[in-house]
């Protein structure tokens, strides 16, 4: 099986996924937005497709004579746990600037009460 951030690092499959998250879509659907956004053909657009549903980035299914492909969650675990890793780096950054956007929200509001 590829590793993940190979599957991903295709800015295509990237934009396809993208597609998908918002809920299942038909090939059809997927070609057309792919093919304008990328100028790519509908054969290289449904191999894109292929290396999602086979690295199990993506499912499909059969609906009648349209292909319905959605996003398959579980692969994104391998994403999720290597981000993780990381995630002590800039959680307290975060929890920093919140702290400073609270401080200068009271100190507007108290020049503004005073």
């Amino acid at each position: 099986m590829s590793h993940a951030f190979d599957i991903l690092g295709d800015p295509v499959r990237r934009r396809i996924l993208e597609l998908l998250a918002d809920g299942r879509r038909a090939s059809g659907e997927i070609v057309e937005v792919i093919a304008a956004e990328f100028a790519i053909s509908q054969p290289a657009v449904s191999q894109h497709l292929r290396i999602l549903r086979d690295s199990g980035f993506a499912t499909s299914q059969a609906d009648g004579r349209r292909r319905l492909y959605a996003v398959a969650p579980d692969r994104f675990d391998e994403i999720d746990a290597w981000i993780q890793r990381f995630r002590r780096t800039w959680e307290p950054r975060f929890e920093a600037l919140a702290t400073e956007v609270a401080r200068g929200k009271r100190q507007r509001r108290l020049e503004e009460e005073g």
